[in-house]
């Protein structure tokens, strides 16, 4: 649901409008609305009549990148930096000159480090390739002659491209008057080392040939030419032990650093940019003569705190006066979803589309429900919705940080409950394991057994009354949204939209003989008012939309479908484990295809639960588009 809402105008003595302006920041509950048209300028003075906004956005850019170098490695430590005290009471000029103080003393240290580290990593990725190149032709170094005032020189060619070396070598032979060798050996998947040997007195002829051809030429260092082959790889192995010794001298001295000065930056990068924030909102605020006005939305709930707090600092000087509910206005008022913690995590599928308008029904608890709903309906599998909820519980712990991922696990783990009672009505344990075992069985209700591989008709039958009556529900709460904005047509629409729906399934109920004759007549006026109502309320769009939405309810059969293909996979892992005749291959062959229908329950009935929300149920009444509720404040550390 909802929070109710109210907008309100703050209105207190000019003078103090820089105090008034710090204890809203810190109370973090008002969403500013641009109170200029109502009350005159835009606040004239500003804190940054010493420091412009440009020059703290390059102060920021300085100690985010500093950050980045500094960054612990513990997620934990970065999301909970303290604000330091010695810092918190200054002013923001001399905020502004100790970060500045700060980033100066440290960016030298740190630019000689991160240069000598970058230049190490490039010595060391360069090695890299040498000791590869080097390993794959030492094998033909007893191919290779051992002459003094020879040069030898590595190309790489691509395979795709090795009858280019048939070019090379009538050209190589004429400039080096056939004083050369030519062997080459497979580099890699893709390409070939060839390794050419001639006199030094040819180089220059030699490297301008090969240069004018475009091909890929790499010469290993003097430091590993003129020695065998592996003392070069040996005196490579040496240098990369080296870089790697001097490569973690460097990220202690960086430790060091960020042990010492992280907080600080932190603080700095915090405070700052609070600042900047708050300046960008300058523009909204509003004044008369003797007045500063604030103007916004704010939640009913904090409405008495901010008062309160107003009051604490101001007394009576600081009035907050609350502004009438106008219908107009509603529907720019900013949303904040405040839903019961059984529904809060579904929020995470609210965030995935449009916010709803102000005065439209928020789907979030519906959405609670029916999503575990039709998920345990599909997945359907005691010992399915047990491994679900051990992995969505085990994932939900490790990245408790990372809301979005806590919110999908809570999810999670709300549906696969739901999948083991179902599992237990349809008497499923791992497929039909459970009760091969007899553990336990499918419920008989009203006499048909709930065995989802004997009951594909009722199941049928049940998923598409599911659809009937989420659809209906949905249209119902479009009528409800029509009445909130008073809109008789879409109030007629959506009523006849039902009624013409109802009869239909009735008339089909009456021809199978499942709904009295008697009641015929009655339907078919029914259906004959229900189309005037659509006429009237949508036109001839209303009735053509009507097979659109009995197609939205034929939609939900995939709740059965994918159910079914579900529990048959799960079957033929049991048969096939059995068939099998040694016990340890059918048990790897049952775990292997009940792990795959375990990765598959977890993704499809998700995916085609949501779809059904947000395709066939959100369009009966959902429009979105609303503004969310972004108070002006400090975000939490």
């Amino acid at each position: 649901m909802l929070q109710k809402m109210k907008q309100i105008l703050v209105v207190g003595p000019k003078k103090d409008y820089q105090r008034i302006i710090n204890v809203l920041y810190q109370a973090g509950s008002i969403h500013l609305e641009d109170a200029k048209e109502d009350t005159g300028e835009i606040v004239a003075i500003s804190p940054l009549d010493t420091f412009n906004s440009e020059e703290i956005s390059s102060l920021l850019i300085r100690i985010r990148g500093q950050l980045q170098i500094l960054t612990p490695s513990d997620i934990k430590k970065r999301q909970k930096i303290p604000v330091l005290d010695k810092y918190e009471e200054l002013t923001h000029e001399e905020l502004v000159v100790a970060a500045s103080n700060l980033c100066d003393s440290l960016e030298s240290r740190l630019r000689i480090l991160e240069n000598r580290k970058e230049e190490l990593d490039i010595r060391y990725t360069t090695l890299l390739r040498y000791e590869k190149i080097i390993r794959k032709i030492s094998p033909l170094e007893q191919q290779l002659p051992t002459l003094e005032g020879f040069e030898v020189t590595i190309l790489i060619i691509q395979k795709e491209f090795e009858s280019v070396l048939d070019i090379i070598h009538p050209f190589l032979s004429d400039i080096t008057k056939n004083q050369f060798e030519f062997i080459s050996a497979d580099l890699d998947e893709k390409n070939i080392a060839v390794i050419t040997v001639f006199s030094k007195k040819y180089a220059s002829k030699v490297h301008d040939f090969l240069y004018s051809k475009n091909v890929n030429e790499v010469r290993i260092p003097q430091e590993y030419t003129n020695m065998p082959l592996d003392e070069a790889l040996a005196l490579i192995q040496k240098d990369k032990d080296a870089i790697n010794i001097e490569t973690s001298q460097i990220e202690e001295k960086i430790r060091d650093i960020s042990t010492e000065w992280y907080k600080d930056l932190s603080t700095f990068n915090v405070l700052l940019t609070d600042f900047l924030e708050g300046t960008l909102a300058y523009s909204q605020f509003g004044q008369t003569d003797y007045t500063f006005i604030v103007k916004g939305w704010i939640p009913q709930k904090s409405l008495p705190a901010t008062r309160k707090i107003l009051s604490e600092n101001f007394g009576m000087s600081v009035v907050v006066h609350e502004l009438p509910d106008d219908p107009d206005l509603l529907d720019n008022a900013p949303v904040f979803f405040d839903n019961p913690f059984w529904a809060k995590p579904f929020e995470f599928f609210m965030n995935l589309v449009a916010p709803p308008m102000y005065r439209e029904i928020d789907p979030t608890p519906l959405f609670a429900i029916f999503f575990p709903l039709f998920f345990g309906f599909i997945v359907g599998d005691i010992g399915y919705g047990f491994v679900i909820f051990c992995f969505s519980l085990t994932v939900r712990h490790k990245f408790r940080e990372v809301p979005w991922v806590f919110q999908l696990m809570s999810i999670l783990m709300i549906s696969s409950i739901s999948a083991m009672i179902f599992g237990y009505i349809y008497g499923e344990i791992f497929g039909d394991f459970g009760e091969h075992m007899g553990w336990l069985s499918p419920f008989t209700i009203f006499g048909i057994s709930w065995n989802r591989i004997e009951s594909i008709i009722p199941l049928l039958t049940l998923a598409i009354g599911i659809g009937v009556f989420h659809v209906f529900l949905g249209l119902s709460l479009g009528i409800l949204n029509s009445y909130r904005r008073h809109n008789t047509r879409h109030i007629i629409e959506k009523a006849g939209m039902i009624g013409l729906i109802s009869g239909i399934l009735l008339l089909f109920g009456s021809y199978t003989g499942h709904v009295p004759g008697s009641v015929t007549f009655a339907v078919i006026i029914l259906v004959f008012i229900s189309i005037a109502g659509l006429l009237y309320g949508g036109g001839s769009r209303g009735v053509i939309e009507v097979m659109g939405t009995i197609g939205n309810i034929m939609s939900y059969a995939r709740l059965m479908a994918i159910g079914l293909a579900s529990v048959i996979l799960a079957f033929v892992a049991n048969r096939l484990s059995q068939e099998l005749g040694i016990l340890i291959l059918g048990i790897i062959v049952a775990i292997l295809l009940h792990t795959l229908n375990v990765c598959l329950a977890m993704f499809s009935p998700s995916i085609h639960s949501l779809r059904l929300h947000v395709v066939e149920f959100f369009s009966k009444f959902y429009e979105g588009g609303g503004t969310p509720y972004k108070p002006f404040g400090k975000e939490p550390l």
